[in-house]
């Protein structure tokens, strides 16, 4: 493995960043593997599978190359499902003790803390510690917001804390991660979002255009931006395709930044940033994709929460694409709120519906069968007495409502949640293609949402 990290490094392989890290013993900083800096040589290197143990060791973050920019380590897709979710919670929720963390998992701390220290080296405090103090760098370095505001957006209770704790992890300021120190509120917050190449930005672009609500949703040749609300508050954001810097140039407009951290994570989910796709191209191939039919760079189109995504197949069952969006397109030109605020290209938009419009609605402009209606109406009620049930998706509760079958949990988990291994058998497109493929879909776990999805682009 250190041959091939090596090799990596010497390259700067950008289908290497994230999946480790390197740290220079005669500096004591770590770097991804492409920074531009001047190569160390061999014998002065330690390599890392992430950065928290990088921290841990005792290395600061490279101030050039921005560790805490680089996409999700794939290393981790490997621990198990409670570490994974823990660790998607600590990074989703900067202000939430890890004893409420591990409340929320169902486990105890105690145990918590042994999965952490067996599976990544670190507890789960100082992942957590980590977190906030890479995401508060990545703020300094690439936004304008005030460094109090930064303190309260990536989970210190204080600027005199975060100031504190990231001179005694990294002998570090706010003032040195800056270039300038007069740093004031901004309209929007722009940053950096990168991606492990290849990224299929076309495939992604052309399924969002052919499903995207008028005034909500906005998809140009090289960007996607949306109107959305989020734990009762409502923003935009856009994201531009950059693929020489293999990134997006994020663009958001949401001023409580308590919440910030977890909706910079919901686009990185919706754009599925995270990715390998090499490795899950070669999975997708021994179910027996052929290397003709093989899209690369394949990415999960998501949908900005499960509720949406649930309406959307609620309204799309066993009917075409296009009429699935005309009623969706429909739905929110009746019930949905015009937004308050201008996106950055000017445009006023609309929010799509709340849970309590659609319940106290009769859908009578919606041309489908009444049966379909009161599932929409039913499956709206679940979401009416808390917005963050908005994100999650209770299996039991959902196929509770008559009219909401396996195909739409399964799509809804697909899309509002970018599971990777949902795999569509029952749908019609899916049908059609396995009549004149031969695929063993087994092979592909736990990636058959992206077959699911390679299979659609056949059809």
């Amino acid at each position: 493995m250190q041959r091939i990290y090596q090799q990596a490094r010497l390259s700067r392989d950008r289908r290497f960043d994230g999946r480790f890290f390197v740290a220079v013993k005669t500096t004591g900083i770590f770097c991804r593997p492409i920074c531009p800096a001047n190569l160390p040589k061999e014998e002065n290197i330690e390599y890392f599978q992430t950065a928290h143990q990088a921290s841990e060791a005792g290395y600061r973050p490279c101030l050039r190359c921005r560790p805490d920019s680089a996409p999700g380590s794939c290393a981790w897709q490997g621990v198990m499902t409670t570490v994974r979710r823990a660790m998607n919670l600590l990074q989703q929720d900067m202000h939430s003790s890890v004893e409420a963390i591990a409340e929320r998992l169902g486990i105890g701390e105690r145990h918590l803390r042994q999965l952490f220290q067996r599976e990544l080296g670190v507890s789960p405090k100082q992942y957590q510690l980590y977190e906030r103090l890479l995401f508060a760098k990545q703020l300094l370095q690439q936004s304008r917001l005030t460094v109090e505001h930064v303190a309260q957006a990536s989970g210190f209770s204080s600027s005199r804390a975060l100031q504190a704790n990231l001179h005694k992890r990294w002998q570090l300021s706010a003032g040195q991660l800056r270039h300038s120190t007069k740093y004031t509120e901004e309209e929007y917050l722009v940053l950096k979002l990168y991606f492990r190449p290849p990224y299929n930005w076309e495939r992604v672009r052309d399924f969002w255009a052919m499903r995207a609500i008028p005034d909500v949703e906005r998809v140009t040749e090289d960007s996607y931006s949306r109107f959305f609300e989020w734990m009762g508050e409502s923003g935009w954001f856009e994201m531009r395709y950059m693929e020489s810097k293999s990134c997006f140039e994020l663009r958001l407009h949401y001023g409580v930044h308590q919440y910030l951290k977890s909706v910079l994570e919901n686009i990185r989910r919706m754009f599925d940033l995270d990715t390998d796709s090499e490795q899950i191209a070669s999975r997708i191939q021994s179910a027996g994709i052929g290397q003709k039919q093989l899209v690369q760079g394949l990415r999960i189109p998501g949908v900005w929460d499960c509720y949406e995504a649930g309406c959307r197949a609620i309204l799309g069952q066993q009917i075409s694409v296009v009429a699935a969006v005309k009623l969706v397109s429909q739905l929110t030109l009746e019930l949905g709120k015009t937004s308050e605020s201008v996106s950055s290209n000017g445009a006023v938009g609309r929010y799509f519906p709340e849970p309590e419009a659609i319940v106290h609605s009769a859908l009578d402009f919606l041309a489908m069968p009444g049966t379909r209606k009161e599932a929409l109406r039913s499956f709206a009620q679940i979401f009416t007495a808390d917005s963050s049930s908005r994100q999650t998706l209770n299996q039991q509760e959902w196929l509770s409502i008559k009219g909401v079958g396996p195909w739409t949990l399964s799509y809804a988990s697909l899309r509002g949640l970018s599971e990777p291994d949902i795999w569509l058998s029952t749908d019609g497109v899916i049908k059609k293609v396995l009549q004149n493929h031969s695929i063993d879909a087994d092979n592909a776990a736990p990636w058959r949402s992206y077959l699911t999805l390679n299979l659609w682009s056949m059809a």
